[in-house]
């Protein structure tokens, strides 16, 4: 049995970034299936501007419809409490203990993970895949893997490196960011007035 990809963010907007990750999931024939996670925001989180919960929701779903082992999970939207993703995984692991979970993060988040919220008991509940992005410093994203695995942590190095995007960019300039967007959102982004004036 393959993996079950827990792929989380806050999706503000969906990005090419994203997207690319999503493309490499869906090609490895040791992931069965992926969970699109669009997050509920944490304590920690800051932005600029966070668009409405729904819209972040209806881009995730556009995007699933491109793959076949994609599915949108609103499972933090399901809790009250304070999204960690130490709590989704204990929660995504009990409600479904016949799936092999494995969760996919990014190397800008990668190198903040021993910070997270119960960070040393996180990385040894669920094995990770890293992808680097482009920007993120190649010894420091080794370095980083090499001591989250002293930590007992299980990790994964993707092959593909993904594109630097800046969110905090596509937001304040969304009439230059076509590029840095798949079609369809960008599209709905356009006829939804998501971004802009606000």
């Amino acid at each position: 049995m393959g993996y079950t990809a827990i792929f989380g963010g806050t999706f503000n907007p969906f990005h090419i970034g994203h997207y690319e990750m999503l493309k490499a999931l869906e090609a490895d024939e040791n992931i069965d299936e992926i969970f699109l996670l669009p997050d509920k925001i944490p304590p920690h989180k800051t932005s600029d501007y966070l668009v409405n919960d729904k819209h972040r929701i209806e881009m995730c779903n556009i995007v699933a419809a491109d793959f076949k082992k994609v599915s949108v999970c609103l499972c933090e939207f399901e809790r009250e409490e304070k999204s960690y993703s130490y709590d989704t995984v204990v929660f995504l692991k009990e409600k479904y203990p016949q799936k092999q979970f494995i969760f996919a993060i990014g190397g800008d988040m990668l190198v903040t993970l021993d910070t997270w919220y119960k960070a040393d008991e996180l990385v040894k509940l669920i094995p990770f895949i890293a992808f680097m992005r482009a920007d993120t410093d190649a010894t420091l994203f080794s370095n980083k893997i090499a001591s989250l695995k002293l930590m007992g942590a299980n990790i994964f190095k993707a092959r593909e490196q993904i594109p630097c995007v800046s969110s905090t960019f596509i937001r304040n300039n969304i009439e230059k960011a076509q590029e840095f967007l798949p079609k369809k959102v960008y599209d709905y982004i356009k006829s939804e007035a998501i971004y802009g004036e606000h």
